[in-house]
Parts: structure tokens; sequence; C-alpha cells
């Protein structure tokens, strides 16, 4: 009786630190990845290592360069860079493939307007999607459909998918937002969302 209660107490608190020292741990890790990009140049400016600076100086121009690639010149300035590194062969393959990852990971909410289903890929059998906006001109009329764009990412890694055009018709508008479709697909379906505050 009291080495069950033990285990039970054991496993409850196994479940408890776990994820809180993974947690932990791993936030450690990037913090220290992400401070120790510019911690030689901080160190040499300053004379002396300040835990965090370094960290803050690369948020900060991160901002600054989000700033600048806002407006007009800046999108130019990028869209050069970028045509100049595609001439690269080998930086051409690497660079939009992280592009195309990080496109999709720090999407905009309202880039997805919508969740929905859809069924695929035969009738009866519902994927998750979401609307990217309607479908092409040419293809709206050679099909003579009210077409939707669908991106229907891959679970449990969302960067990955595919997309479908769909009629309107077939599609089903879900009330769930954005944030809870994607922490569905990423989850594999274990966080489903809630009906609470709706």
């Amino acid at each position: 009786m009291m080495s069950s209660r033990l285990r039970k107490y054991f496993v409850t608190g196994l479940v408890v630190l776990i994820p809180l020292v993974a947690t932990s741990y791993i936030l450690w890790i990037l913090f220290d990845l992400l401070d120790g990009i510019l911690r030689p140049l901080v160190t040499e400016i300053f004379g002396v290592y300040i835990p965090g600076l370094s960290l803050v100086i690369m948020l900060l121009l991160t901002l600054l360069v989000g700033f600048i690639a806002n407006y007009t010149i800046g999108k130019k300035g990028v869209k050069l860079f970028e045509e100049s590194l595609c001439r690269i062969p080998m930086v051409r393959t690497i660079y939009l493939a992280i592009k195309q990852a990080s496109d999709i990971l720090f999407m905009q909410k309202e880039e997805f307007q919508k969740v929905v289903l859809v069924e695929y890929p035969r009738r009866g059998i519902y994927v998750l999607g979401f609307v990217t906006g309607s479908g092409v001109e040419e293809i709206q009329e050679k099909t003579s459909e009210d077409v939707l764009n669908l991106f229907v990412p891959t679970a449990p890694n969302p960067t990955s998918g595919f997309l479908l055009m769909v009629p309107k018709k077939d599609v089903i508008v879900l009330d769930m937002s954005v944030e809870d479709g994607l922490k569905m697909i990423i989850s594999g379906g274990l966080l489903a969302p809630t009906n609470e505050g709706r």
C-alpha cells in the first residue's frame, strides 16, 4: 500500500518536474546561444562580458532591421540583397530553403484567414487547413468554380505542407482560431481547442 502511494507520488513529481526542468534547460541553452552571437564584439567594446547585453543588442538590431524593411527603401534593399545571394549556386539553395521555412513559421496571423475542414484525400476523411486567399483568376475562370486557396500543413511539422485549391462550397469553415489550429497540428491532435470563452 505504502509502496504504491510512494510510486504514485514519485510519478506525479516527475510529471511536474520534467517539463519545468526541460523548459528551463532549453531556455538557458537558447539564451547562451543567442547571447554568444555578439559576445566577442560586446566584450571587445566594453572590455568586460556583461551577461545578456549582446542578446539585448541583437534584439534591438532585429527590431531596427524589421523597421527599415517595412518601408519602400528597406524593401528594395532586402530584395536587392536576396537577388545577390540567389546568384551564388550553393548559397541560393540553403538561403531559399531557410527563407521558406521561416516565412511559414513567422507568418502573420492575418495571412491565415480562417481554419477550415476539407475532405481529403477522399470523401469521408477530413484534414485541417488554412484559407490563404481566393483562387487565381485564371483558375476561377477555367474551373467555373469559386475556388479558395488552402494551405494544409503536415503534422507535427507545420513548415511543410501542400496547397489545395478547393471550391468554396466544399469547405467547412470552423470557429477555431488560427492559433488553436496550429497548436492542434503541431501537437498531432493532442492539444484540441476547448469551447471555453466562445
